[in-house]
């Protein structure tokens, strides 16, 4: 029987490669809550008195940073949580977790607001996606879509709600694949805008911050097993389209041969991020003319997509 490392006292339930820890499950869970406060604090993510919204979704990565952010808040009375769910219309998928997403935050006693592609934008996504494959050129995937207005229908909403913070749940695992994804797409300058917190560059843009951007997937994973949270454990149906579903592998093999590569990845962008941004050109944001949404060019990129769909 191996020791927890830590406090020497109980069975080891878990052994982090990278550190050589073995740890217990009350000091695997302190370590991660540890973690994410560390990490907010590093970044200055968040302040006493914000008004903060979670964007939640029903998995695990979302789920578990509602309840260490609705454990955080009691600690801060003057701050506040609420949360956002997002209906992208996938059925037999979705339903099941925004019916988890919901009962967590009534569990927490956190408010919460659904919002719908298809009340903002007229379709659903499945419904996009019976269109996109009529096209011949499939360029774009479900997930390319998805992103975009799933991007777009958070941060009205979040503003709406009078939000200061808007927090999303990207892990560890999602930050080293995205900046994998701006090499492989030829875009490494983008990783300039890969950012732990998110600066505010446009007064319709709630400022983003991703408080688990250091923990990994499948240490989420288990503190929510751990603590007995409801996530939803099915993948989206669409997924398997996307690159990104193929980065992900490669990075869970590299890091199982080699633990600590994700770290490694993260913090060497961290310091040539600085590099990039000194040779990046900052481009001022004007608003959509057809939505009035933040954007670069004269039309939003949700709004193009959605010009796009409705002519075919």
């Amino acid at each position: 029987m191996l020791s927890c490392t830590v406090c020497s006292r109980k069975e080891a339930a878990y052994t982090r490669h990278y550190s050589g820890e073995k740890l217990c499950g009350r000091c695997f869970s302190k370590s991660i809550e540890a973690k994410v406060q560390t990490t907010i604090s590093k970044y200055e993510m968040l302040e006493h008195d914000d008004k903060i919204v979670l964007a939640i979704s029903g998995g695990k990565d979302s789920v578990t940073l509602l309840h260490i952010l609705a454990k955080f808040e009691r600690t801060f009375p003057q701050a506040s949580l609420s949360a956002i769910i997002v209906d992208e219309g996938i059925r037999g998928y979705r339903d099941e977790a925004m019916m988890i997403a919901e009962g967590n935050c009534r569990r927490l006693g956190v408010e919460y607001r659904v919002v719908s592609f298809k009340s903002m934008y007229g379709l659903e996504l499945d419904e996009i996606v019976k269109r996109i494959r009529q096209k011949e050129d499939g360029k774009l995937t479900p997930c390319s879509y998805c992103g975009v207005l799933r991007r777009k229908a958070i941060n009205t909403a979040a503003r709406e709600e009078g939000a200061d913070k808007l927090a999303t749940a990207h892990s560890l695992d999602d930050e080293t694949q995205t900046m994998i994804l701006n090499i492989i797409h030829g875009d490494p300058l983008r990783t300039a805008r890969v950012k732990p917190a998110l600066p505010v560059i446009h007064p319709k843009l709630v400022q983003r911050v991703k408080p688990l951007c250091e923990v990994l997937e499948r240490e989420v994973a288990f503190y929510a097993y751990l603590k007995k949270i409801e996530f939803q454990s099915i993948a989206c149906p669409y997924a398997g389209t996307a690159l990104r579903s193929d980065v992900r592998d490669m990075l869970n093999r590299m890091e199982q041969k080699h633990p600590g590569t994700k770290y490694t990845i993260f913090r060497s962008m961290e310091r040539i991020r600085p590099a990039l941004e000194a040779v990046t050109k900052q481009e001022e944001l004007q608003e959509c003319k057809i939505c009035g949404e933040p954007t670069l060019g004269e039309i939003c990129r949700s709004c193009q997509m959605l010009n796009e769909l409705h002519a075919f």
